[in-house]
């Protein structure tokens, strides 16, 4: 692991939104520093990125890598992200998310004042409306996930440092975990494809609207942010579009290379799964400019394409 300094930093910089961030920031910046919690192995990949092994939770270590590399701006992607697993494990998810953003924000106010802090939160702190949702819209997190992100929020509007604080709605697209629906989805039909399934695909509730924007829009939201957003303000990102996920299913299922058929297994279905998720994305409009431009039909094919090749290798 090498130290970079005055560089931009992504914590959590081998995970979904993390590792797109950091391909987003390589076209602009020589180097990049990146924070990874066990898996060091994108670091053969990326000779650019300046990478430090680093736990959240341990508050020396934080403060120590700050400290040495002194970010120009920090974009804070990491924390534990899966709705169904904080309901098994409520305190885990609570512990990453609050108390390592804590352990963050307290090494930069002591630290590395100057650096910009973006941190990516969740749509999941807001009250379940069928309405679109507004920064200003009641909150009210229903599951243990939400209402971690929610207190990881309440520090960031509260620390002595420069901060913005986002609500992305759900982003989608390659290398997301087949935890989640979409790519769900996605892996199974690419696994049917490859024989290694019988033509069954089972899935959870289809008839939730969800408002989806590609991952590499979603990243290109937190830039925007660190370059022209607020700071002390929250900002909703999203597409200002629900899709129903039964549709969001038929579509891949028109990309997939065989028959399959559909079944609903109990197991995928949630504790508690709002009817619908849709965002206003106005404030972010107005400040940055920023828009979701990569359409679903686009970001399907890719996120099937990429499962694609996971099955095959």
């Amino acid at each position: 692991m090498t130290t970079v300094r005055g560089v931009p930093l992504v914590t959590g910089a081998t995970g979904f939104a993390g590792s797109h961030l950091l391909d987003r920031l390589l076209l602009s910046h020589e180097r990049v520093a990146g924070w990874v919690h066990s898996d060091p192995r994108r670091s053969d990949r990326t000779p650019r990125v300046g990478w430090q092994q680093v736990d959240i939770l341990d508050r020396d270590a934080v403060r120590r890598a700050i400290q040495d590399t002194q970010p120009s701006v920090i974009y804070h992607c990491a924390g534990l992200p899966h709705v169904a697993e904080s309901w098994t494990d409520s305190g885990r998810a609570l512990e990453v998310n609050a108390l390592g953003t804590h352990h963050l924000l307290d090494a930069v106010r002591e630290s590395s004042p100057h650096s910009r802090v973006i941190v990516a939160g969740s749509a999941l702190v807001y009250r379940p409306s069928e309405a679109a949702l507004r920064e200003d819209s009641p909150l009210g997190p229903g599951d243990p996930y939400g209402l971690s992100k929610l207190a990881q929020e309440m520090l960031a509007m509260r620390a002595d440092a420069t901060v913005i604080a986002t609500r992305p709605f759900n982003h989608i697209g390659p290398r997301q975990k087949a935890s989640f629906s979409t790519a769900s989805f996605a892996r199974q039909i690419a696994e049917i494809e490859n024989g290694r399934r019988d033509p069954v695909m089972l899935v959870g509730n289809l008839d939730s609207r969800r408002d989806l924007t590609d991952v590499r829009d979603t990243v290109r939201a937190y830039e925007a942010l660190a370059a022209r957003g607020i700071p002390g303000r929250i900002y909703n990102i999203s597409s200002g579009q629900a899709h129903r996920i039964g549709d969001v299913l038929d579509r891949l299922i028109a990309l997939a290379r065989v028959p399959v058929r559909v079944t609903q297994d109990p197991a995928r279905m949630r504790p508690s799964d709002n009817p619908v998720v849709l965002g206003d994305p106005s404030r972010i409009a107005a400040d940055t400019g920023w828009k979701a431009e990569i359409p679903i039909e686009q970001t399907l094919e890719d996120l099937l394409a990429w499962w694609r090749t996971q099955v095959t290798s």
